[in-house]
């Protein structure tokens, strides 16, 4: 039996397991796809702490070989279950059919950026296509980029990126842009950004894999266009991925665990952590500190 499982392998999970080793607790993360979550599909970041400049795979590679180094235990499985049993503790199941026991659990599940869904998309993703102008916003300089959504997401990383991108051209699928009117009216501000509203994103356009533009089509008319750009900014939203845990811990409106900065939940033993919870900012410093928290309050409780 772990003392901890930390389900979820980004920048909170594996903070969570950095700080569980370092009091003690023997800690194993669970994780579906790969360490590192969404700070992978950056090519560059400059806004971690520490380095002036680094690939997200770059990073979570580091990280893994810390966290490992520590002691930590690691495994490529996708949670479906967690069940807390009449002594305290906890089973975690897999779809893979295993059961982890342990004395807590840390949520950090993360969230996933809703795409578009189109041909070819995945390929394109850290190498054309983006989703964070404070992370990438630099290797766009003097460049033109497009941002999808109207919303007030869109709106703040056209704003970001009109700072240092030449062009910024947002591509709205309704008529009007929705985002609230102090994101319009700075959108409007700015003389290098373009607002086309009433179109869909039907395709990317690419030359040896490279990405060139995307195409348009009208919603009313459907006739179709291509405007060219360096990159793509999506901001459509944010998924989190948290119903399954919902009996332990209570989910707002949007699906997030509903925690403060403590990390705790209505279930003694689980914590929550990173991008999965509510909260304003969602960043590699807010996830890390997120994932110190979560570990040394769970480190508290089995002290307790």
């Amino acid at each position: 039996m772990h003392d901890i499982v930390v389900i979820g392998g980004g920048p909170a999970g594996m903070t969570a397991a950095l700080y569980a080793q370092r009091n003690g607790k023997s800690t194993l993360v669970l994780d579906k796809a790969g360490f590192g979550g969404q700070i992978t599909h950056s090519p560059k970041v400059e806004n971690i702490p520490g380095f002036d400049k680094i690939s997200g795979n770059e990073f979570a590679d580091r990280f893994l070989s810390q966290i490992l180094a520590q002691g930590a235990e690691i495994d490529f499985e996708n949670v479906v279950a967690v069940e807390r049993r009449d002594d305290g503790t906890f089973a975690v199941r897999t779809e893979e059919g295993a059961v982890h026991e342990c004395r807590a659990v840390v949520l950090a599940t993360g969230v996933k950026h809703r795409m578009l869904g189109l041909p070819g998309e995945e390929k394109l993703v850290g190498n054309g296509i983006s989703f964070c102008a404070v992370c990438d916003g630099d290797f766009y300089a003097d460049r033109d980029v497009c941002v999808a959504g109207g919303g007030n997401s869109g709106l703040q990383e056209a704003i970001l990126l009109a700072a240092k991108s030449r062009k910024v051209i947002i591509l709205q699928d309704l008529p009007a842009l929705t985002g609230e009117m102090k994101l319009r009216e700075a959108v409007e501000r700015r003389p290098n950004v373009e607002v086309i509203t009433n179109v869909k994103i039907v395709g990317y356009d690419t030359t040896d894999d490279a990405f060139r533009g995307v195409r348009i089509a009208d919603a009313t008319t459907g006739a179709e266009r291509t405007v060219a750009a360096d990159g793509l900014f999506v901001a459509i939203g944010l998924i989190p991925e948290n119903a399954p845990f919902a009996d332990w811990a209570s989910l707002d409106a949007r699906g997030y665990f509903d925690s403060g900065e403590d990390c705790t939940t209505k279930t003694p033993g689980v914590f929550v952590a990173g991008d999965c919870r509510a909260k304003n900012i969602r960043q590699v410093a807010t996830a890390a500190a997120d994932g110190a928290t979560a570990a040394l309050a769970a480190c508290r409780y089995l002290d307790s």
